[in-house]
């Protein structure tokens, strides 16, 4: 009767993905054989993609129109006074776009294998097959309308047809707007 070789074969294999750093592969391996046709084969693979698309687009639009009221006086004997007040428009618009793109290579895998392995006996074969595929995607699209339409027309002030003219004053008007937009995108 034949005496048989027992083979052990031990493998431990540690695969860890970090979430910091750029892609890359570290191992620590260490292996030991025995007799003829015992090969030990550690193959590994790591792969990164990352993929950003940003879209970012904004439209303000002020339409502003003033108009002061017309003033007028007619057909007095002794003329009065008329004063058309202050037409105004203000507009103030703040728009501020950060796009930053730094951390999505940073998310990729960092793949590390510590591998200790050995095998005793002829054919005894060990091989250890690993991979890390990493797949980042970020679609960001912000789409910003800020529209400011304003009128500000004062009154008419008049004083017409009277032996002695009197005074009219008409008020103010007035039209004030601010807008400020913050668009922050991190990937």
């Amino acid at each position: 009767m034949r005496k048989l070789i027992r083979a052990t074969a031990t493998a431990a294999s540690v695969i860890s993905i970090a979430a910091a750093g750029t892609a890359g592969i570290a191992g620590a391996s260490s292996a030991t054989t025995q007799g003829p046709d015992s090969p030990i084969r550690i193959r590994s693979h790591n792969h990164q993609t990352v993929t950003n698309t940003n879209s970012v687009g904004v439209s303000n639009t002020s339409t502003q129109n003033a108009t002061t009221g017309d003033t007028k006086v007619r057909h007095n004997t002794t003329g009065g006074d008329a004063t058309s007040g202050m037409a105004s428009n203000d507009n103030s618009t703040t728009t501020d776009i950060t796009v930053d793109n730094t951390a999505a290579g940073g998310m990729g895998a960092a793949a590390t294998s510590n591998d200790t392995l050995s095998t005793a006996g002829p054919d005894s074969p060990i091989t250890v097959h690993w991979s890390n595929n990493t797949s980042v995607s970020n679609n960001n699209t912000v789409s910003v309308s800020n529209t400011s339409t304003q009128n500000a027309t004062s009154g008419d002030a008049s004083v017409s047809h009277n032996t002695t003219g009197g005074s009219a004053t008409s008020g103010d008007a007035s039209n004030t707007n601010s807008t400020t937009t913050t668009i922050s995108v991190s990937n």
